[in-house]
């Protein structure tokens, strides 16, 4: 990456959202005690036979998906190891899933690797994520094979639909691929962009948006989101280390037929540390180590759903021990971007 990004005077991110919006969690499951999560026990709650309850915040990275049941087995495997109920809360946003952990309304969060530098004071990161061997992933910019985009110059003065502001392979990374192709990043993600537009939800969304509507000429989103959408033979020209480490690779293109959608490959990022599974740090309770024993424990079976389930299946197969130093990547984007969470965390 370019010195070019590294700036003197780092920007602050600004909220989103208003105290209220930042915080608030949908989906919450009932439990004992009103099942908030932060009585002063140590974020646990006792239920009528004495169990205690731990809140699990559910990161929401696409907007199709009905995590809840996505991660079902994970729950129903953390509670036949641990003698504890896990209710599960979907948050809002990705700010709303660190908000949870800062403010004690959860114990457990599927969260983003930027929530991992902007939270390390107040969460300890119990592992990082693999799917199907791989702790890394990627992003992409991607185009439809009508927009007349070759390249991510041709992306000057067009409207680029992204992920989540705190999206680390929707938003943040491709902001410093598209500001190494030379394009002027402005303010982005927290303010307006310099010589592009830029428009922000999921990747699912982001994805559909492009090719739903004219006037978006590309999508930032993470490969798991757009690689089946791509030819193989692209990644495979544009990208080793995609061939070699992304578990998106053997699946690349396969929805292309069935859907009638192609997209085209503008870039692919470098390798990105997965998103960490982790739990509150002030969590005073004996069944913290427990869980996180159990988290680095769980197998890919374990996280299976039974033959009767037609969701998304869980789309990662184990854990591995991680720590902060993982996400030193993460920090030099954010460096590289110029941007502070503080004011988020």
């Amino acid at each position: 990456m370019s010195d070019n990004r590294w700036s003197a005077n780092r920007r602050t991110f600004v909220k989103t959202a208003g105290a209220g919006g930042v915080v608030a969690l949908a989906g919450c499951s009932g439990g004992g005690d009103g099942g908030d999560g932060n009585s002063s026990n140590g974020g646990t709650s006792g239920s009528t036979d004495d169990v205690p309850t731990a809140q699990f915040v559910l990161n929401p990275a696409e907007a199709d998906v009905a995590i809840e049941e996505q991660y079902q087995p994970m729950f129903e495997y953390l509670e036949s190891e641990v003698e504890v109920e896990i209710e599960a809360s979907r948050a809002e946003s990705y700010t709303a899933t660190l908000q949870a952990i800062r403010n004690d309304q959860g114990e457990i969060a599927d969260i983003s690797p930027s929530a991992v530098i902007a939270g390390e004071d107040i969460l300890d990161i119990v592992g990082i994520r693999i799917a199907y061997g791989a702790a890394q992933y990627f992003s992409t910019i991607t185009t439809t094979p009508d927009s007349g985009i070759e390249s991510l110059s041709d992306l000057e003065g067009e409207l680029i639909y992204m992920g989540d502001i705190l999206s680390v392979s929707g938003t943040l990374v491709p902001l410093t691929v598209l500001q190494d192709a030379g394009l002027d990043i402005g303010n982005a993600p927290d303010g307006d962009a310099g010589n592009f537009e830029a428009e922000y939800s999921d990747h699912t969304t982001a994805r559909e948006q492009m090719v739903q509507r004219d006037d978006v000429m590309a999508a930032t989103t993470g490969a798991f989101s757009s690689a089946p959408y791509v030819p193989q033979e692209q990644f495979e020209e544009m990208s080793q280390d995609f061939v070699d480490i992304s578990a998106e690779y053997d699946g690349a293109g396969d929805e292309i037929e069935s859907s009638g959608t192609q997209l085209d490959l503008l870039a692919v990022s470098d390798p990105i540390p997965r998103a960490p599974l982790v739990t509150r740090s002030n969590w005073d309770n004996s069944v913290k180590g427990e869980i996180e024993e159990a988290i680095l424990n769980v197998e890919g079976d374990d996280l299976s759903h039974g033959d009767d389930y037609d969701g998304e299946p869980l789309w990662f197969t184990g854990v591995q021990e991680g720590t902060i130093d993982d996400y030193e990547m993460i920090r030099t984007v954010l460096d590289e971007l110029g941007l502070e969470f503080e004011d988020l965390s």
